[in-house]
């Protein structure tokens, strides 16, 4: 007993007494660490799963360019697309003219005279950078053509020899032939690139009006007046198709049942105009007979025409939408557009039926269009004479003579829907001009003209959709961006670019061609199934679906944690002052 007593001083001469030791303040161990590697441990599990949420609530979006959308838009809007046109014109019989200082004054003459004729600020789809030639010709153009204007069928025939020896590298030329023999001066634009000017040329100021006329309200403006349709309301589908439906509609089928032989006609006559029109939109026909279709409007008998009436104010009511089942076509689908061409045949109550127009004169054409829905043509059958009483009324056909002269009428009104005058003149402060009809429907500077509008409006659509289809897309990011949606982008940005290339080198069908392709692919983009998804949801609205879940638990881990470390650093505070003490 007494060597343990002895041995107990040496140890509390190393280390303080038990009754100098504060718990508050000191401590002589070292605090664990345990507790403190167990909760960060948990926080570190919480962490490391945090991408694997991100990565499961993830949506996929494929990358878009948005830059080049922006630049695209930017030039778009920001610079009008023009086209450079190339003018010519041939003078032929004028012996006193010298080919070298004439012919530069008249060509500069000419181009004087357009400028003031182009407005001051170029309009989208016209022309911008445009050069005037002038040939004179003594006699030998003409040297191959018998020219007598008594021969039938003169105009088409001179027409057709020009289109035979004249360039073909896309110029738009005026021929103005000196005939002392004829006094009369007359104006004729053909059915391709060409006009012609013929008579006793005695006025040069005159005859350069004239000739600048031809080539900026015709060529350039295709003779459009004000109160035409303009180019924006061009009815062509946003994907570019456009369906002919023609419906040959009996009112009353108790008086008399007409039939037609369509495909005839569409050989003859539409399958021209299907293929004049192919480069502005893909065209589809279809037709349909429809009975028990009675008009909303109501028709007077006047007895100086012995005839039924109805007038201009009775247009807006005709089409009977409830009876007149139009829209059943299945070609059209989607964003095609849809113009409808109706042959009404009136009952025998209301036989014949002619319109009336406000001058009180009734209407050659005996039909009427409505913008961007189509047209109507009243046909008067030849049983109006002989009206039967008999209760099984027979069924007729249209003679193919009667389908000629109702698809006509159809042709013209067509023309009115594109924007182009469906008569054969032409009225110019300088005189008139005669437009030759072409067996196509368009002539080809017609189609010219409308290539330009269309490559124009296609574009500024294009633009439009693929800016609005930018902004939405980076105003929510949690929307779905598939990768078919990035190639149809992708696409139709190569088709736009393409499209200005075409633009600067005058080649407008594939102008058309092209700009219809990039509004498709843009409009395809923009109207996307996977688009219309409804997890279209925020960031916002991600987290307060899962915060329910999993920020209580982590709220507790996190406090956890900082608990454990304030405790931990307090604890090593207590040691390390207890260790200075001692020391």
């Amino acid at each position: 007993m007494a060597e343990i007593s002895e041995a107990q001083p040496k140890e509390s001469d190393e280390t303080p007494q038990p009754s100098n030791l504060d718990p508050e303040t000191m401590r002589k161990t070292k605090p664990g660490v345990k507790r403190l590697i167990l909760t960060l441990s948990v926080l570190f599990s919480f962490l490391i799963g945090l991408p694997f949420l991100l990565k499961s609530v993830e949506i996929y979006r494929s990358q878009l360019p948005f830059r080049d959308i922006d630049s695209l838009s930017a030039a778009i809007e920001s610079n009008p697309i023009l086209f450079p046109c190339h003018f010519h014109a041939v003078f032929v019989n004028f012996p006193a003219a010298s080919s070298s200082s004439s012919g530069n004054q008249l060509g500069f003459s000419i181009y004087s005279r357009m400028q003031k004729l182009f407005p001051k600020t170029p309009l989208c789809g016209t022309c911008s950078n445009y050069s005037v030639s002038v040939t004179l010709d003594s006699s030998g153009l003409l040297d191959g053509f018998k020219y007598d204007r008594n021969l039938d069928n003169f105009d088409e025939n001179l027409d057709e020899y020009l289109e035979s020896v004249l360039s073909k590298d896309g110029k738009y030329t005026v021929v103005v032939v000196n005939r002392e023999d004829v006094e009369e001066v007359r104006a004729v634009v053909g059915k391709f690139r060409h006009a012609w000017i013929e008579g006793r040329i005695e006025n040069a100021e005159e005859l350069v009006e004239r000739i600048a006329e031809i080539f900026v309200k015709v060529f350039v403006n295709g003779g459009k007046e004000e109160g035409s349709i303009h180019g924006e309301f061009m009815p062509v589908g946003a994907d570019g198709r456009v369906v002919l439906s023609f419906n040959l509609l009996n009112a009353d089928p108790r008086d008399w049942v007409y039939d037609w032989d369509f495909q005839s006609i569409e050989e003859i006559l539409l399958a021209p105009i299907v293929e004049a029109l192919r480069p502005l939109a893909d065209v589809g026909v279809e037709s349909q007979v429809l009975y028990h279709t009675p008009k909303s409007s109501f028709s007077y008998w006047d007895e100086k025409l012995t005839s039924h009436v109805f007038s201009t104010k009775d247009l807006p009511f005709f089409v009977n939408s409830n009876e007149w089942h139009l829209d059943t076509s299945t070609a059209a689908g989607g964003r095609s557009k849809v113009l409808q061409f109706v042959v009404y045949i009136p009952s025998s109550r209301e036989c014949p039926l002619f319109l009336q127009l406000p001058n009180g004169e009734l209407s050659l054409t005996n039909g009427f269009i409505s913008p961007m829905w189509g047209g109507v043509v009243v046909w008067n059958p030849p049983a109006c004479l002989n009206i039967s009483e008999s209760t099984h009324p027979l069924r007729h056909t249209m003679s193919l003579k009667d389908m000629k002269k109702v698809f006509e009428i159809f042709t013209g009104q067509l023309r009115q829907l594109f924007g182009l005058k469906s008569d054969s003149m032409v009225t110019s402060a300088s005189g008139m001009s005669i437009l030759l009809a072409s067996e196509r429907g368009f002539a080809k500077w017609e189609r010219d003209v409308l290539s330009r509008q269309h490559t124009c409006f296609n574009l500024l659509q294009c633009g439009t959709t693929l800016g609005s289809l930018s902004r939405l897309v980076q105003s929510l990011p949690r929307m779905i961006i598939m990768d078919e949606i990035g190639k149809q982008v992708k696409f139709s940005l190569e088709a736009a670019k393409l499209t200005l290339t075409n633009a600067s080198l005058g080649i407008y069908d594939a102008s058309a061609v092209s700009s219809r392709q990039a509004r498709s692919l843009a409009e395809d983009a923009f109207y996307h199934p996977s688009m219309m998804s409804v997890s279209y949801y925020s960031f916002e609205h991600c987290f307060a679906v899962y915060s329910p879940f999993f920020l209580p638990v982590s709220l507790h881990v996190l406090l956890a944690v900082l608990r454990e470390w304030k405790r931990y650093k307090q604890e090593q505070k207590k040691y390390l002052a207890w260790k200075n003490k001692g020391i």
